[in-house]
């Protein structure tokens, strides 16, 4: 018996020494064990353009300047759908499957995408104009659930008066959007509203996809004096088919960004797109700390606006800047 006993004893000391020294399985090792945990960030974009490329490179940036560094103590899985929803399905389920720690979604669709997947991995949206209105929280000072982030909600009827500053003979104003987006129906609501509170005559356009850019601007140049367009994902990327029509119309387009404007619009007073995005990155460090949970962090809005206007473009219509504008003109390449 004392032999039996003395071999119990060993062999519990055995487990508990093994036990020690590798932790349950499955588990992750904690923060002060010795072992630093290194977390899955996922970013799924929607597309490639300047506004959202620059979100991403400033959320990635925030998290740099908090001590979070790609391939140290993070590792980013940067997935890019091209505009296609079914990409935004598959790269969604990817980050599921792989048990992200937390997902930056950049665009509308994107954001929408991966919270139909998921409700327990953490989410953060930017460049989403209106989360309500996206269905994605119950409201914007209290999501409730796993999503929130940073709205890229502009200045729109400051936009507009600066349309009627730098065309005041406008009659008739033309919005250009896709009817698919959320974020760009809400805006074209917004735009209408203000334009007709000018007294002057609003006429729209839309498209389904890239290919309908071209038709569209075509189609709208000869009903207006001139172009208004949202924070719209698919005119965004492609601006410079939107310039190859307006430019020999000499018709002059505000934008929503001023990415659009660097591409081919005329003038914006709208958003920093790599602020917007730091600023993600900054609600994403709380999360990551354990310091906040999404469940109960308003969406945040920008906290500044930037005039731009392409000189290039303003010289190529025959529009004359007005002087107080003048600091703000870029010279497009």
């Amino acid at each position: 018996m004392k032999k039996y006993g003395k071999l119990m004893m060993m062999l519990i000391l055995s487990i508990a020494i093994i036990a020690a020294g590798t932790g349950c399985a499955g588990e992750k090792p904690a923060a002060n064990s010795g072992d630093e945990v290194v977390l899955n960030i996922g970013i799924i974009q929607y597309m490639d353009h300047v506004a959202l490329d620059s979100a991403r490179e400033g959320f990635v940036a925030a998290l740099n300047d908090n001590g979070y560094v790609d391939g140290e103590n993070i590792t980013i899985d940067l997935q890019n759908a091209q505009g296609d929803q079914s990409n935004l399905s598959t790269i969604s389920d990817r980050f599921v499957s792989n048990n992200a720690d937390l997902v930056l979604a950049i665009a509308t669709p994107a954001t929408q995408a991966i919270a139909g997947k998921t409700t327990e991995i953490p989410i953060l949206g930017t460049a989403v104009t209106d989360y309500v209105t996206a269905r994605l929280v119950d409201s914007n000072e209290a999501p409730g659930g796993n999503v929130t982030g940073t709205s890229d909600m502009n200045p729109i009827k400051e936009q507009i008066d600066l349309l009627v500053q730098l065309v005041p003979d406008a009659k008739t104003v033309g919005v250009l959007y896709t009817s698919s987006e959320d974020n760009s129906i809400l805006q074209a609501g917004i735009a209408k509203e203000a334009i007709e509170k000018l007294g002057l005559k609003y006429v729209e356009v839309t498209v389904t996809n890239s290919n309908d850019v071209q038709q569209a601007a075509q189609s709208i140049v000869s009903q207006c004096d001139a172009i208004y367009i949202p924070t719209d994902n698919v005119f965004a990327s492609a601006m410079p088919v939107v310039h190859g029509v307006t430019s020999q119309s000499k018709t002059p387009v505000i934008c929503g960004e001023s990415g659009m404007v660097n591409t081919g619009g005329l003038a914006t007073l709208g958003i920093n797109y790599y602020d917007l995005g730091y600023q993600t990155g900054l609600m994403a460090v709380k999360i990551l700390k354990g310091e906040a949970e999404p469940a109960t962090m308003p969406v945040e809005t920008a906290t500044g606006f930037d005039f731009a206007i392409n000189g290039t473009v303003a010289e190529e219509i025959g529009l004359q800047i007005p002087a107080d504008l003048q600091q703000y003109v870029i010279k497009a390449e």
